[in-house]
């Protein structure tokens, strides 16, 4: 059991954020802390925050996808990415994972993955900057958009593929199990965001 000045810990950046200072500092501390083992429904019911305004953020170069609500992040989990991690994904089979602004599409239970959620890849700016690159000559004539990337699992017993922190997938997000059952409540297709930077 939390005792209430662990909360103060979580309070203080979500206070912060309401009254327009920046987090940018505390948040930090706040997803790095001792208290991110919590598990996230019980930082969400204890905060009392509305799931619907969860967002997630993967950093490629830190290999971590972060949780917030609005400018404070709640927690970080390992992950990692498609065999080619450096750059933006150009076409199919690059084996590279998208960066840019994201929604989901939609999320169901996995054979093989445990789950998979379905990232809105391509979207319009996929698309833009797809077009451009051919224009350019920076994609072979008659290679495709690539598509079918998401978050996803290992299967069973396959935990360590995330936390040796190589990257093997073809241009998705992986994490461990239990980390993938915690977020996939809170992922609502076509409103929840996520945003992958370099």
């Amino acid at each position: 059991m939390r005792n209430s000045s662990s909360l103060c810990v979580y309070l203080l950046p979500l206070i912060t954020a309401c009254q327009g200072d920046t987090v940018q500092d505390v948040e930090l501390s706040v997803g790095t802390s001792a208290y991110s083992e919590q598990p996230l429904s019980e930082l969400i019911d204890s905060l009392h925050l509305d799931p619907k305004t969860i967002r997630f953020h993967v950093d490629k170069s830190d290999r971590r996808f972060a949780v917030f609500v609005n400018d404070s992040m709640l927690k970080t989990y390992p992950c990692v990415l498609g065999e080619k991690p450096v750059g933006d994904k150009f076409c199919q089979g690059d084996r590279k994972t998208p960066e840019g602004s994201f929604t989901f599409r939609s999320k169901r239970v996995h054979d093989e993955w445990h789950k998979f959620i379905w990232v809105d890849y391509p979207n319009a700016e996929s698309w833009r900057r797809y077009n451009e690159r051919i224009a350019q000559g920076s994609i072979p004539v008659g290679k495709d958009i690539g598509g079918e990337i998401g978050i996803h699992g290992v299967p069973d017993g396959k935990d360590h593929w995330i936390t040796s922190g190589a990257d093997w997938t073809w241009g998705c997000i992986a994490l461990q199990n239990a980390d993938v059952d915690e977020i996939y409540p809170y992922i609502f297709p076509n409103r929840t965001r996520l945003v992958i930077v370099p």
